[in-house]
């Protein structure tokens, strides 16, 4: 069989990982993709055969290439909300499945955007995929102490963001339908109800409100009038809401539940880049 036939096979096998890497580090699926693909073509202008951990040599240049994206972006100037991973509807997709598997919250990819280039990359790569400091370093033009201090830093960001959710999937769902029933009816005491004391509500990663009293409020107030537009849908493999639009799905909310109550409200907007 041909070396270039063996690589890409070696290569395949490392796709979701590769894929899943990417993801967090650019939160878009688009730019993940062409991410991965850089990959392949610098490995194939490499000598794969004197590549000891291929897997790690890739997970590295993988990591380099999201950090050269991200700075560009923050060259750039540009403003970015995460790309969800939206199915609209809730029957079983077996072509999502896997996609879905390697998923994050929403809450957490919008805390993401938040860090550095660097914060990002030593986070992900070393909480996410287990990948040494002395490995990360050289990506970060850092020592492994530093490293080390930078996925400690972003580690605090994120916990104090986007808390953990609980695992029973079907109570989620449920509070999440609670959720959507309530703001239909501008039900201010049914969403006191069910959302957590320190409940945060973000719309294209910026604050609207803070505390289960506010957060009720505004979605008491909206919710007659967009409610009837949403929908149960799945959002990064977990409850969310679909809003739906003229031209398709024009937002998705994702929700953290925690302790049994709502803890984030993460409203995206399809194709409105926050201004």
């Amino acid at each position: 069989m041909p070396h270039e036939t063996v690589h890409a096979e070696q290569f395949e096998q490392h796709r979701p990982r590769l894929q899943a890497v990417a993801y967090r580090m650019l939160g878009s699926v688009g730019e993940a993709e062409d991410a991965v693909q850089e990959a392949w073509l610098r490995l194939s202008r490499s000598d794969a055969d004197a590549i000891g951990n291929l897997g790690g040599w890739l997970t590295t240049v993988v990591g380099r290439v999201c950090i050269d994206m991200l700075r560009a972006r923050q060259a750039r100037h540009e403003a970015h909300m995460p790309e969800p991973i939206v199915i609209a509807d809730e029957r079983e997709d077996p072509e999502q499945e896997a996609l879905l598997a390697d998923s994050v919250g929403l809450a957490l990819l919008v805390v993401l955007e938040t860090l550095t280039p660097a914060e990002r990359l030593a986070f992900v790569l070393h909480d996410m995929f287990a990948v040494p400091f002395d490995e990360i370093a050289p990506l970060v033009d850092r020592s492994p102490a530093a490293a080390r201090q930078l996925a400690s830093r972003a580690r605090r960001r994120v916990r104090g963001a986007a808390p953990a959710p609980d695992a029973d999937f079907t109570r989620r769902r449920e509070i999440v339908a609670a959720f959507l029933a309530a703001s239909r009816a501008g039900d201010f005491e049914a969403l006191v109800a069910v959302l957590a004391p320190d409940a945060v509500f973000r719309i294209d990663g910026r604050h609207v409100a803070t505390g289960t009293a506010d957060v009720a409020r505004v979605a008491s107030i909206n919710g007659p009038r967009f409610a009837p537009g949403c929908r149960l849908g799945m959002v990064n493999g977990a409850p969310g809401i679909v809003v739906d639009g003229p031209e398709g799905t024009a937002a998705v909310a994702g929700f953290t539940i925690a302790g049994g109550r709502i803890a984030t409200i993460d409203l995206i907007r399809l194709g409105h880049p926050p201004a």
